[in-house]
């Protein structure tokens, strides 16, 4: 019984702990979160994240494929 309740609690966790979904600042649409720049706390770098390009081909953040 323990062990069922502390593997709920584990999946819970697990599914919260995932990547956040951003959205883009223009259009509202779901974009992928990227590093945009990284800043030095307690003496290493760690990298900040923003909201990626946008898959709206009618956005102003569009970044069509590169290939």
């Amino acid at each position: 019984m323990a062990g069922d309740e502390r593997q709920r609690a584990g999946a819970a966790d697990a599914a919260q702990s995932g990547h956040e979904q951003e959205s883009c600042p223009d259009c509202g649409r779901p974009v992928e979160r990227v590093i945009v720049g990284r800043r030095k706390s307690l003496g290493i770098f760690v990298p900040d994240w923003g909201p990626g390009p946008c898959p709206a081909p009618d956005c102003p953040r569009y970044q069509g494929s590169a290939g």
